[in-house]
């Protein structure tokens, strides 16, 4: 008896899908929807992104109900029309149509529009009011203001009726592709505290040697001590770290205070309260740790 093999056919790509149902080449069907519906230098990644969006919403970029809008600093945004929208809703399954109403003022002017949307599986509609001064931007199309109203409404009605995410009509892409980046910036850092005073150097005049706190330097009179350090060399940070390792070595708190005071944050950081909260801070955290008793400075 002969085994019979069955393989697999390969599953079409997502391109080759959509661009059957239209019926097109791929090839055709993808340079098409490139050269009409994303903005130029767009990346495969973005193509690829958009044709999801179109293809879980069955929308077809041949006739623009959906296309890329390009984003500030780059990206893309999906843009449905108001032919998408219309498909989206009356292609649902539980889509049982809609209905609008204007209002206006005394003197006949439009002031909003509502969009009942109905289910077939609700008993009562989805009602969104949209108000022309919220909505009306200066551009041509707003020149027809109970039209465009009229789809802004229908359009915020389908979203809530009927779940629709990541799709945005024109006027919101257009915003949200004109967003900037409003992320904090990472605080500053605190100013470098100065450099300790340099301890005074006097000279006895019969040796010539230097006499003070620092090391004795014979003949070329020039200081090496760490007190005579120039500012710009002072640095907090290794101070910070250096001073935590050595208290984090203690186990007493009577350890820690001697430590403490051979670093003296204090006087090191004189004048700048910011470096002496962060030593202090170091200091609790350190005493707490331990138990200490001493946990308040």
């Amino acid at each position: 008896m002969n085994a019979v093999t069955k393989t697999e056919a390969a599953r079409p790509s997502l391109i080759a899908m959509m661009a059957s149902k239209h019926n097109m080449d791929p090839e055709q069907f993808a340079r098409t929807v490139r050269a009409t519906v994303m903005p130029a230098n767009h990346t495969n990644e973005q193509f690829a992104a958009l044709m999801l969006v179109a293809q879980e919403y069955d929308l077809n970029p041949i006739v623009k109900e959906i296309y890329a809008f390009p984003a500030k600093g780059g990206g893309i945004v999906p843009i449905v029309s108001i032919d998408g929208w219309i498909n989206l809703v009356n292609s649902h399954p539980q889509s049982d149509g809609f209905e609008f109403e204007f209002e206006h003022d005394e003197d006949k002017k439009l002031v909003s529009c509502t969009c009942r949307m109905f289910r077939k599986d609700r008993s009562r509609p989805v009602a969104v009011t949209e108000y022309l001064a919220e909505c009306k931007r200066s551009t041509d199309p707003w020149k027809m203001e109970h039209r465009m109203l009229r789809h802004k409404a229908m359009i915020q009605a389908a979203r809530l009726a009927f779940g629709f995410s990541g799709v945005y009509d024109d006027d919101e892409g257009a915003k949200i592709a004109e967003m900037r980046d409003v992320t904090p910036a990472s605080p500053p850092l605190p100013p470098k505290p100065p450099a300790p005073p340099a301890a005074q150097i006097d000279h006895d005049a019969q040796t010539g040697e230097i006499i003070d706190d620092a090391e004795i330097v014979r003949e070329t009179g020039e200081a090496t001590s760490a007190l005579t350090a120039r500012e710009d060399d002072f640095d907090a940070t290794a101070f910070f770290e250096e001073l935590e390792a050595s208290l984090g070595a203690e186990t007493t708190a009577e350890g820690v205070e001697e430590r403490w005071d051979e670093f003296d944050p204090l006087a090191t950081f004189d004048g700048d309260e910011t470096n002496q909260s962060i030593a202090l801070a170091i200091k609790k955290r350190r005493l707490k740790t331990i138990g200490g008793e001493h946990g308040q400075a």
